[in-house]
């Protein structure tokens, strides 16, 4: 059958996407030079509308297995420019966060994350707030059911929320048109120490097995994955120096650690905590039946549970040689009081399922549609913590029960692409209709007996929390084919959004919120221009109005460890972007340059109050910024030299993004704004000697960040701080035969010591083995 050439970009090459019969979808994929706007078509899904009108980047199943020590999901974005998950450690389930060009780690409403159109993303709130994690549901997918990642850079395209700012992220799993199967083993080692006097060994293994086939008109997907990890400690309880009493009240303790926090004030580390063993189950299945040969019905479910226990150590000894973790002690003469929280024990349980089913026409004649619906329910979402002080808390005691049972989101939509001249018509029409809702209901008790098993105590509420949001929309956007040379992209989105049943409650009190209502127009245009064979110059412009989650309207609570004050009054942030940009084909290779620049209204932040657990959410009334990306890979380029099999690729980000104003806090003006720093870069390597050899050399770097809107926190490589940093990763993948592979890696090579917040893993070796039919 014939074949459209039509360029996605895959690792910055231009792969083309096939118009495909169910029966070809797995043949290999011939490489491209068109270059213009991107098409995406064929017979793997996607949640990407046809027509692409900006900046697109990718990576393909072969690519992540040869290059990456992939262990969770997220890994397969390592080396994309501009972006970075704060992945803390394998496993990470809470706060494993999406920063973008214009975005920092605190911001996981400005992206969207979708896995075959699902959407990950957890709209419920944003970063992490209270008591709670907004991190997009990254367990959904594990690394060996990946057929490729597709990466949409900025609020271009009208199919997707005022949330796509900062890019979207779409998970493309397997379907297999034959019977294929894999089993996999990996294990990591991270030997740590250093790291405000914490050290230990910490290690994870994790198996998989997946299995998938196509009979007649049927196709499915079985995956199962299994993940036991250990994390470096990530809190380290502390006191401040200058909150010592002089005197000779309190037990004589030694072992604190003196230094300096994020604002250089002196304080004294008193011991390690939340160090995890999280224990975790993933399962998917994926069913596809071809109703017509253009017409496939297709039903996903995904199961994720996760089971988590955090643990501290305290350095504090006491004259006798005893372990001291709470009530007044003494240090040097000055007295201070320990929390009896202050070395805190958790469990998490949680049980997450997904569901996702959709009704799709590929004809690719003059129409095609599309109808969907999702959803993602929290069916046990638990956290249990002790009120009592370690060591007694170890065997149990009094507690809290903070359950989140209940809560998650649904989606509905439908789309269409209509070709009014035919498929090689001037114009291609794609438009939608839909509508996201999402429910959070968090509460908070005593608990009956022994708080590591006891019921919740009704009668003990501490907190709750609650509401609901909704969000629906159409949108439309033409692509037009002016000429030979010249592309356009028109496009506009309505929203219409509301939030309700708001509500916060503690034991002595409670309040209700009144309803909310808002409805904003979103338009996007889009131009290329074929300047010469091999160079596209493009331009892009889009408004994206990103509205107030229900954690940040409603999501109060007070004590423990966290504490979050919600503000019902928040406006949605209103962001104007634009790109220029020019790509340059080299004949194995591309070559792409964009200037981008994002100015915002009413950013929404949540900070934490200065000298307090408390974090407070607001609006800041302008951040701007102004950024060039250079994004380069290539395939073969040794040829030259005599070197078979050399692939190189990398990227260099500048960005300098500022608060303009920002009447509730004026000593930010000016600043950079949190957590994106100025300069970033990635460079990867890989090199195939033969046809069973891969190695890949691969770094990345960030520069100076800061995590205060007024830039206060100046000593950025410690607890809390948000850290440049610099890091060499290695990968050898050896292919033993046909059907086994092995591969070696190390993640942190150098060993850099480096902050977000919480510490970043330190030197790492990875090991695998894979079978496949």
């Amino acid at each position: 059958m014939k074949k459209f050439l039509l360029p996605l970009m895959a690792g910055g090459i231009a792969w083309p996407c096939l118009a495909q019969s169910a029966q070809d979808i797995s043949e290999a994929p011939e490489r491209s030079r068109e270059l213009g706007m991107v098409t995406v078509t064929g017979g793997q899904p996607s949640s990407l509308p046809t027509q692409i009108p900006t900046t697109i980047e990718g990576i393909t199943r072969e690519e992540i297995e040869t290059r990456i020590n992939a262990t969770d999901s997220e890994d397969a974005l390592k080396y994309m420019p501009s972006l970075l998950v704060r992945k803390r450690y394998i496993g990470d389930y809470n706060h494993a966060i999406l920063s973008t060009r214009a975005s920092g780690t605190g911001n996981s409403a400005r992206s969207v994350v979708y896995a075959d159109g699902i959407l990950l993303s957890n709209y419920l709130g944003n970063g992490i707030a209270n008591g709670t994690n907004y991190a997009p549901r990254w367990g959904l997918v594990t690394p060996e059911e990946i057929e490729r990642v597709d990466v949409m850079y900025g609020p271009f395209s009208a199919a997707y929320p005022g949330n796509s700012a900062g890019a979207v992220v779409d998970y493309v799993t397997r379907m297999p048109d034959k019977l294929e199967a894999h089993v996999a083993a990996g294990y990591s080692s991270q030997p740590s120490s250093n790291v405000l006097g914490s050290s230990g060994h910490y290690s994870s293994w994790n198996s998989s097995a997946s299995i998938g086939s196509r009979s007649g008109p049927w196709s499915f997907w079985i995956n199962l994955n299994h993940t036991d990890s250990h994390s470096q400690p990530l809190t380290f309880p502390f006191v401040l120096q200058s909150a010592g009493s002089a005197g000779s009240a309190g037990t004589p303790v030694t072992g604190a650690i003196a230094g300096l926090n994020t604002t250089n004030q002196p304080w004294y580390i008193l011991g390690a905590g939340t160090q995890y063993h999280t224990q975790q189950d993933h399962a998917k299945i994926k069913l596809a039946y071809d109703i017509t040969p253009t017409l496939r019905a297709s039903y996903t479910l995904g199961w994720w549970q996760n089971s988590a226990k955090g643990r501290a150590e305290s350095y504090l000894k006491g004259p006798d040689g005893q372990t001291v973790y709470s009530g007044p002690i003494n240090i040097d003469g000055k007295s201070y009081m320990v929390s009896p929280t202050a070395f805190g024990l958790s469990r998490d349980s949680q049980t997450h399922t997904m569901h996702g089913v959709s009704l799709k026409s590929h004809a690719r004649e003059t129409f095609d549609w599309e109808l969907s619906a999702s959803l993602y329910d929290y069916g046990k979402d638990q956290q249990r913590v002790p009120t009592i002080a370690l060591p007694a808390a170890a065997q149990g005691g009094a507690g809290t029960l903070q359950d989140q049972n209940g809560t998650g989101w649904n989606t509905v939509a439908a789309k269409g692409t209509w070709r009014p001249d035919g498929l090689q018509g001037a114009h291609i029409v794609d438009f939608g209709a839909g509508r996201d809702a999402y429910k959070l209901d968090i509460r908070k008790y005593g608990v009956l007996g022994d708080w590591q098993s006891g019921p919740a105590n009704p009668q003990a509420l501490v907190s709750q929390v609650g509401g609901r949001s909704e969000t629906r929309y159409l949108w439309a956007q033409d692509s037009w084919k002016i000429s030979s040379r010249w592309k356009s992209v028109l496009g506009l989105r309505w929203e219409d959004w509301t939030a309700s049943d708001g509500h916060t409650a503690t034991a002595s009190s409670q309040l209700g919120y009144d309803k909310r209502s808002e409805s904003h127009f979103s338009p996007k245009a889009a131009l290329a221009y074929q300047l010469a064979r091999n160079t596209t110059l493009k331009a892009s412009l889009g408004r994206s109005v990103r509205f107030p989650t229900v954690g940040e309207l409603y999501g109060a609570t007070s004590g423990g460890a966290l504490s979050f004050i919600n503000n019902p009054n928040l406006k949605p942030e209103r962001s104007w972007t634009s790109e220029l940009s020019a790509e340059q084909d080299l004949g194995n290779g591309l070559l792409r340059a964009t200037l981008f620049h994002e100015s915002t209204r009413d950013a929404l932040y949540s900070q934490l109050i200065p000298g307090s657990t408390t974090s407070a959410v607001q609006n800041v009334d302008k951040v701007r910024t102004t950024g060039l990306e250079l994004s380069y890979s290539a395939q073969s380029v040794g040829r030259s030299i005599g070197l078979r099999g050399l692939d190189l690729g990398g990227s260099l980000t500048w960005a300098d993004s500022q608060i303009v104003a920002n009447a509730a806090n004026p000593a930010s003006v000016g600043k950079w704004q949190p957590r994106v720093p100025r300069w970033r870069a990635t460079a990867w390597a890989t090199y195939q000697p033969t046809d069973r050899w891969a190695l890949t050399v691969a770094a990345r770097y960030s520069g100076r960040q800061y995590s205060n809107l007024d830039n206060s926190d100046v000593n950025a490589s410690t607890y809390m701080g948000a850290s440049k940093y610099f890091t060499v990763d290695l990968r050898a993948r050896y292919q033993i035969d046909k059907q086994l592979s092995a591969a070696f890696g190390i993640d942190n090579l150098n060993n850099y010591q480096y902050w977000n917040f919480h510490p970043y893993p330190q030197r790492t070796y990875t090991a695998s083995l894979r079978w496949d039919l």
